[in-house]
C-alpha cells in the first residue's frame, strides 16, 4: 500500500471509529464497509472530517450479490456502494454497506448530505428496489411507470415479465405478458487456436 493510502487508512480509522466493519485495500483504493445502522453518521463523518473532506459523492449504485463468486456468496444480498472524491485533499474511497434484510432491503437517505445522491437512489431503487429511507421523491427513474420488478436483480428473468408492442386496433402502444419461449442457452464452444482440425 503506498504512503497516501496508509496515511488516508489511519485517517479513517481515526475519524470512523465504530462505524467501520472492514477496511481493505484493492485496485489502488481503499473499501472501507461500514454497518447500515452507521451510514448517515459515517458519510457525514467523510463530508466534513478535516483530514477527509470528501465534498463530493461521484457515484451510488445498487449491487446484488445473491450469485457473487459462482453462488458462493454466504453475506446479505444487497449492498449499497458509494464511490467519494476529496478535491481539497485529492483523495478517493469507496463505501460499502449492507442491507439489514434481503426481503426487504432499506438504507437511509443520503440526499442531505448530498443532494447529488437523488437520482443516484431513484436509480438503485428502479433497478434492485432498494429502498431509500426519507428520500424526498422516489419513484421509477429509468424504466415505466407501469413496469414490474427490477430488472437487474440476479432473479429477474432475462426475457422480462411484459413486452409492449403498438396495436394498430386501439392505436396506442399496449403491454402483454411475454410471448417469447424460453430456451436453454447453448455454451460457446471455445476452441484452442494451436490445435489442428482435420
Amino acid at each position: 500500500m503506498s504512503a497516501k493510502l496508509e496515511h488516508l487508512s489511519a485517517q479513517l480509522k481515526l475519524a470512523l471509529g465504530d462505524g467501520v466493519v472492514k477496511l481493505e485495500q484493492a485496485l489502488g483504493e481503499l473499501t472501507v464497509e461500514v454497518h447500515v445502522k452507521h451510514l448517515l453518521a459515517v458519510t457525514e463523518r467523510l463530508k466534513t472530517h478535516a483530514e477527509l473532506q470528501f465534498e463530493q459523492l461521484i457515484d451510488l449504485c445498487g449491487v446484488d450479490y445473491s450469485e457473487h463468486g459462482d453462488g458462493r456468496w454466504e453475506g446479505q444480498r444487497y449492498a449499497v456502494v458509494l464511490h467519494l472524491l476529496s478535491v481539497s485533499l485529492n483523495q478517493r474511497v469507496r463505501i460499502r454497506a449492507f442491507a439489514a434484510e434481503d426481503d426487504f432491503p432499506v438504507f437511509p437517505t443520503l440526499v442531505d448530505i448530498w443532494p447529488v445522491a437523488n437520482w443516484f437512489e431513484r436509480e438503485a431503487f428502479d433497478l434492485y428496489g432498494i429502498m431509500f429511507k426519507n428520500h424526498p421523491d422516489l419513484r421509477r427513474l429509468l424504466t415505466d411507470y407501469g413496469f414490474v420488478g427490477h430488472p437487474f436483480r440476479k432473479d429477474f428473468p432475462m426475457i422480462g415479465n411484459v413486452e409492449m408492442r403498438y396495436d394498430p386496433v386501439q392505436q396506442r402502444v399496449i403491454y402483454q405478458p411475454v410471448s417469447v419461449e424460453l430456451r436453454n442457452n447453448v455454451p460457446r464452444v471455445i476452441r484452442d487456436e494451436g490445435a489442428h482440425h482435420g
